[in-house]
């Protein structure tokens, strides 16, 4: 953009922030559900007497309806009028909650999350839309610090409330915490200010089910690479097409999809017709530099948010409220840099802040994959977790604020729609890949070492499966020996083995996500480059 606007000025209006209590504890609901669901899995088993697998569907149906509905909510909202559609989704959010409280089965829990991701679905792009239209200049920068600080804050009160409730309580009254919440985002909307809708608005249906189908098709594929096989097929797959896992294909079909999403859209745009999201927000290098930028960023995110209670609840046997122990260091350093790094735009171009939080990442993960031991409570580990906890708070803010920014405000909700798409996705991703790449590593690492030690037998390794090796924790493992014919001693040193490649497999996929953090300079070094005291006019020509 050629056009720019001082940051601040001597007579720019200051707007109150009692509406902004609305959108934070909109956010913070949402992150407070998504962050539950984990803690409650095993109460849920319990309860209902299903299988872990039956369980995390509740996790898996709200991630999907959330992505694959995102763009038509956004839709949906500039049709209703977004101060509308907001109090009526909290009200469904409120009913989801309730499901889950007073669900007869693993069922009717699984169809309350379903509710709460379609609820979710208009809440994430109403959440810019409603910032755009309640604040302008610095205070709508700020205001985007602190959606980004109400993820981090809220994944830490989920673990510590939700741990201490289920502990002590049981998984349902941790949802009593989302109704309250539910309720407060509802009482704070009267508050906020917006448009009343354009009711000519048509929502493209034919665009609305390419993207949603591909997004679930990309979320399925890539969350059951593990499961289903990443080439060929597992026992555990559903169908296999001559020999084919069925993850790689869902994967191809999305992407062929997705791109047919795209081609659509712009031919829908040429005609005149309003498309399901405009691209014109993404038309600038910038600005796709800026998308690139955030998928990197929430999938590192998603990968650390799994490997650190992969390693402290399954292979260490410790409880959630463990976890979210060892992860405060890392949260509230997020909650906190997303809420302060917006007074550094004064001063430095997001190109800069951009560059500098991705060189933090990637240092905090060399730094950690030569520090981290078994043990997630060491200094040199917190220290790690807190510099990658700079670098990622700072880049969540900054890049959606470079797309907000970017936008005139009639489009706010399609910026908040396609960070939805974009977040939601990358994670799954993440999460998936992180996966993937941890077992990999620790199944090469488990045969070299079973080869090479020499108080493990050829006889003892042939009992054991090294294609299906996992993270398991050392008393897991020594149950499990304890069916062969080994003896205490070869058992000791297969421990020890489990021990050593579990770590030699943390470090080394920390190494390589440090790589993938590296390479994200280059989208980052592609930012804008605003002048230190001036943020972009919308409105203005785009460069």
């Amino acid at each position: 953009m050629t056009a720019a606007a001082p940051a601040t000025s001597p007579t720019e209006h200051k707007a109150s922030w009692l509406p902004m209590v609305s959108l934070f504890l909109a956010q913070v609901l949402m992150s407070f559900n998504v962050a539950a669901l984990p803690i409650s899995l095993g109460g849920i088993v319990e309860d209902f007497g299903v299988p872990p697998t039956v369980a995390s569907s509740t996790i898996v149906v709200y991630g999907l309806a959330v992505a694959a509905l995102v763009m038509t909510g956004a839709k949906l909202g500039q049709r209703v009028g977004w101060v509308l559609i907001f109090r009526i989704v909290v009200v469904l959010f409120a009913g989801s909650a309730l499901l889950m409280i007073l669900s007869p089965s693993a069922g009717w829990a699984i169809a309350g999350q379903a509710l709460a991701g379609a609820a979710a679905a208009i809440i994430v792009p109403s959440l810019v839309a409603l910032i755009a239209e309640n604040y302008r200049g610095a205070q709508q920068a700020t205001a985007i610090g602190a959606l980004g600080s109400a993820r981090a804050i809220s994944g830490v009160s989920a673990f510590l409330i939700g741990g201490t409730l289920g502990t002590l309580v049981g998984w349902r009254p941790v949802f009593i915490v989302v109704l309250v919440l539910a309720a407060l985002v509802f009482a704070f909307s009267f508050s906020l200010r917006g448009d009343k809708g354009d009711p000519t608005i048509r929502i493209d249906l034919v665009a609305s089910s390419l993207i949603g189908a591909a997004i679930v098709l990309l979320t399925l594929g890539f969350n059951n690479l593990n499961g289903w096989g990443a080439l060929a097929a597992t026992d555990s797959a559903p169908f296999a097409l001559a020999g084919l896992s069925p993850a790689p294909l869902f994967i191809v079909a999305g992407v062929v999809l997705g791109q047919l999403f795209f081609v659509w859209t712009r031919r829908r745009k040429a005609s005149g017709k309003v498309p399901l999201i405009d691209l014109s927000i993404i038309d600038s290098p910038r600005e796709r530099a800026a998308v690139y930028a955030m998928f990197i960023v929430v999938a590192l995110e998603a990968c650390v948010n799994f490997t650190v209670p992969l390693y402290i609840q399954i292979v260490q046997g410790r409880t959630p409220f463990d976890t979210s122990l060892a992860m405060m260091p890392f949260n509230l350093t997020v909650f906190i840099t997303a809420t302060l790094v917006v007074r550094f735009y004064k001063k430095y171009p997001p190109r800069t802040i951009g560059v500098f939080g991705f060189i933090l990442t990637t240092a905090a993960l060399v730094w950690l994959s030569f520090v981290v031991t078994n043990n997630w409570e060491t200094l040199p580990t917190i220290a790690g977790l807190i510099v990658f906890g700079i670098g990622q708070g700072a880049l969540v803010t900054l890049v959606f604020n470079v797309l907000v920014t970017a936008s005139p405000a009639t489009l706010a909700g399609d910026v908040g729609s396609l960070r939805g798409t974009t977040q939601n996705l990358a994670s799954a991703v993440g999460t998936a890949l992180a996966g993937a790449l941890m077992v990999s590593l620790l199944a090469l690492s488990v045969g070299r070492a079973v080869a090479e030690h020499p108080e493990l037998p050829p006889t003892l390794a042939a009992q054991v499966d090294v294609n299906d090796v996992n993270f398991i924790s050392n008393a897991e493992l020594r149950e499990v020996l304890s069916q062969t014919d080994a003896s205490d001693a070869e058992i000791d040193a297969a421990v020890e083995v489990n021990e050593q490649s579990r770590l030699a497999a943390l470090r080394l996929g920390l190494l390589i996500l440090a790589g993938v953090s590296a390479l994200a300079i280059v989208p980052a070094s592609r930012l804008p480059r605003y002048r230190p005291d001036e943020i972009p006019d919308p409105e203005g020509n785009r460069p």
